[in-house]
């Protein structure tokens, strides 16, 4: 990440240097009360801070006193948290480190599986039984689970997506199995109460993070197998060209937590609604600049281009998750 204007910075890239403004020993501190996808994530950032000005630094970390300096008390509220924790991270990095703090109250077992690569994950799952493979992965976030999911063999991919999506809860004895393959041991026990986990849903989420042609490989299996099934996920994935259906005020929200260089990858290969819903919410300027950043931009890899584009599209899911987003409907007048 160059020198840039601080009300152009991702919630990531704020929480980047405002961390990196700390020295290594509070960073340190602060890190240990994240998540594994937000570590990587503001890690990731940390790694692509350079050449930012005092200017910019002064901006993030005067902004983030402000926020502070607001609460008279050091309560701890619940509200209090979240700000704080929004105003560090963004809506989209913040989300899952409440629900962590806040609400979560996942196994031990579980939590390690999401420090871990895809790659071991897979290794470790591989040889289980499909429908503990398929509770696995419907713990895990999307994005991880879809890496996991196109490590495993190709003929157990539509099966386990179809088992995902199948999957309306979790019995106290299907804990107790899970809790054997991540622990080696038993911890459950009979007065756990069915966990609400899977479904279309979360099989629609996993898909959408996995590429094009592997996504297309399972889906085709899994309409085979079963239409009905088939349709139902294919109706709730969430793909790039959904993004003009999105209202106007809530593109310009969106715009907010994306940085300029994923933006411009992403609609390399956007569809025209796609790109004109966007250049419309912003400003005549910052319009202008995009274009012209499209125009110069040479051939890039399409991989490069979808992992943009799927970079948006989690945004956009969580944040439609939360309320902030809507399909449709006229936007406000505000600008980015």
């Amino acid at each position: 990440m160059a020198d840039d204007n601080s009300g152009k910075l991702s919630g990531a890239e704020r929480a980047a240097i405002l961390l990196m403004s700390l020295g290594e020993n509070d960073a340190a501190q602060i890190l240990k009360h994240m998540g594994p996808k937000e570590v990587q994530r503001v890690g990731a950032a940390m790694a692509q801070t350079v050449n930012v000005s005092k200017e910019v630094v002064f901006d993030v970390v005067s902004n983030f006193v402000e926020e502070v300096e607001e609460h008279a008390s050091l309560g701890g509220s619940e509200d209090y948290i979240k700000n704080l924790l929004i105003q560090a991270l963004g809506e989209d990095k913040a989300s899952q480190v409440i629900d962590r703090i806040l609400v979560g109250h996942s196994s031990k077992g579980l939590d390690a599986l999401k420090w871990m690569e895809p790659k071991a994950v897979s290794e470790l799952i591989r040889r289980e039984h499909p429908q503990i493979i398929a509770i696995v992965l419907s713990y895990l976030e999307s994005d991880q689970a879809a890496a996991i999911l196109s490590l495993m063999p190709e003929r157990t991919r539509s099966d386990t997506i179809m088992r995902i999506a199948s999957l309306e809860g979790i019995q106290p004895s299907a804990l107790q199995e899970l809790d054997l393959i991540l622990e080696k041991q038993f911890s459950g026990n009979n007065a756990v109460q069915q966990s609400s986990v899977g479904g279309m849903k979360t099989a629609a989420n996993i898909l959408n993070f996995m590429d094009g042609s592997v996504e297309s490989e399972i889906m085709d299996e899994v309409k085979e197998a079963d239409a009905d099934l088939g349709q139902g996920i294919e109706d709730l994935m969430f793909v790039f060209d959904n993004i003009g259906e999105i209202d106007d005020r809530g593109i310009q929200t969106l715009l907010r937590e994306v940085s300029s260089e994923t933006l411009v990858l992403a609609l390399k290969a956007a569809d025209e609604k796609v790109k004109e819903k966007i250049l419309k919410n912003m400003s005549k300027r910052a319009s202008e600049m995009l274009r012209d950043d499209l125009e110069a931009r040479g051939p890039v890899k399409l991989s490069d281009v979808e992992a943009a584009q799927k970079e948006i599209l989690a945004i956009a899911r969580r944040m439609m998750e939360s309320g902030e987003l809507a399909m449709g409907g006229k936007g406000g007048d505000e600008y980015v």
